[in-house]
């Protein structure tokens, strides 16, 4: 669940450490490798309401990349991947869990919509290789 759900101010560095937790380490990670593997251009805080909380959107020009949602504790990674996108994940390694987790994914008229927790380096350098694709395709 979002941990900014009814916040109607984008959060803070303070707030969003605190929200976090220990997988704030995790969290600036993943935006300093992105950013220094020119994966994503730059970052944005977005909500579509008070309602659905807030996320960071990172974005390579204009075109969205990924979305990462704070949690409690953790956050998600969400991706809308095309069918270009999700050719080249098939053909790829990822861990089981990924790949079932994609598999098992709702298709909507934009793409195909996955949310991955990140938990781990592991996970990062999984989401990396996401976004890598991501921007290829």
């Amino acid at each position: 669940m979002n941990a900014f759900i009814g916040k109607s101010e984008k959060p803070g560095d303070r707030e969003l450490s605190a929200a976090l937790g220990p997988s704030k380490a995790l969290w600036d990670q993943l935006l300093d490798d992105l950013s220094h593997s020119d994966l994503i251009t730059g970052w944005e805080w977005h909500t579509y309401s008070v309602k659905a909380g807030w996320s960071l959107r990172l974005q390579r020009k204009q075109r969205n990349i990924l979305y990462m949602v704070p949690g409690e504790g953790g956050f998600l990674a969400a991706f809308v991947f095309g069918d270009k996108a999700l050719a080249a994940i098939r053909a790829g390694k990822f861990p089981r869990a990924t790949m079932e987790l994609i598999a098992g994914a709702r298709k909507y008229a934009e793409g195909t919509g996955v949310r991955l927790e990140v938990k781990t380096p592991k996970d990062v350098a999984t989401i990396k290789k996401l976004a890598a694709i991501k921007v290829e395709n």
